[in-house]
């Protein structure tokens, strides 16, 4: 039975349920993160990625949102903790804070309205094949940070990326890119993006109405500890039919090289050789076999004694 934290209790997932008067549900009113935990069998652990970054990131979703969740980063992280030990999934996991406008009413507002926030978790594997993928420019435009903040993960803002991403499955590409309403490159669908030219590792500033990345960070750390330079600037459309290696990032697809965009090859076709770089470093480290990482790593011990 898995558990989920729901009204400041642990209970069983099944029972974490809401009314469909729920005005979040009604008018999006939500905000959300996205968190992995890597399994290391070896050791028993789970390893979770930037667990408090995610939450200060949360917390400022929240305050976008008017939201008040009543917790502290630190308070999160705790529940977040006891809840893993709690469900004992051993087995790479994603998981999803969720905080929302709770009362059952017709009202499209974000004032006088309660807050509630619930947590749940997921056995998950790679969101998006890692070797290779094939996107497409979506005809959507990534939303305006004057309509709806990318910034924030806000639960309703979520339909642009849906739209997209039906569109691109339907037309059989595995994923979508947006660009902006300037016609610069955003991002992904759900995920940031790279590109690799003449050796420099090139991506969107916050400006194009992107989400700030925590896998985007960690990315932009990584190439600097590799001496790979990195440049933060807009990108055209076109720079990605002749780039090198493009690639997305994100606590879902992780990192996932493009090998196919608007059905032009990237590169050789495969994963390239930052990309490739990039990713061995990244899973390793992310289930804490790099010493020089474990501070991005919140480890999460099982009773060994448990089945």
């Amino acid at each position: 039975m898995s558990l989920a934290y729901f009204r400041k209790q642990l209970m069983p997932l099944e029972e974490a349920n809401v009314s469909i008067a729920t005005h979040a549900l009604n008018y999006g009113t939500g905000c959300f993160e996205g968190i992995r935990g890597y399994y290391n069998e070896s050791t028993n652990t789970l390893q979770v990625v930037k667990l408090t970054e995610h939450y200060q990131r949360f917390l400022r979703s929240c305050r976008i949102m008017r939201i008040d969740p009543g917790y502290t980063v630190d308070e999160l992280c705790r529940i977040t903790i006891d809840l893993l030990q709690k469900n004992s999934t051993r087995t790479d996991v994603y998981i999803r804070p969720l905080a929302f406008k709770a009362d059952p009413v017709i009202k499209v507002t974000l004032e006088g309205i309660q807050d509630e926030v619930g947590i749940f978790t997921v056995p998950l594997g790679d969101y998006l094949p890692t070797t290779g993928i094939h996107v497409m420019v979506s005809s959507w435009r990534r939303l305006e940070d004057n309509a709806i903040p990318s910034r924030a993960k806000v639960t309703g803002s979520y339909v642009n990326t849906a739209l997209a991403v039906a569109d691109a499955h339907l037309a059989g590409f595995d994923d979508a890119v947006f660009l902006s309403e300037n016609g610069h490159v955003a991002e992904g669908s759900a995920a940031n993006l790279f590109i690799v030219r003449d050796g420099m590792l090139i991506t969107t500033p916050g400006t194009e109405n992107i989400l700030e990345g925590i896998t985007r960070n960690i990315v932009m750390e990584l190439a600097n500890d590799l001496e790979i330079p990195v440049q933060v600037r807009p990108i055209d459309r076109t720079e990605l039919y002749v780039a090198d290696e493009l690639f997305l990032v994100g606590t879902g697809v992780q990192i996932a090289p493009i090998s196919r965009i608007d059905h032009r090859i990237v590169g050789s076709g495969t994963a390239g050789p930052i990309t490739v770089k990039l990713q061995r470093i990244y899973f390793d480290a992310s289930r804490g076999l790099i010493p020089q990482y474990l501070q991005w790593l919140t480890p999460v011990t099982y009773d060994a004694r448990k089945e």
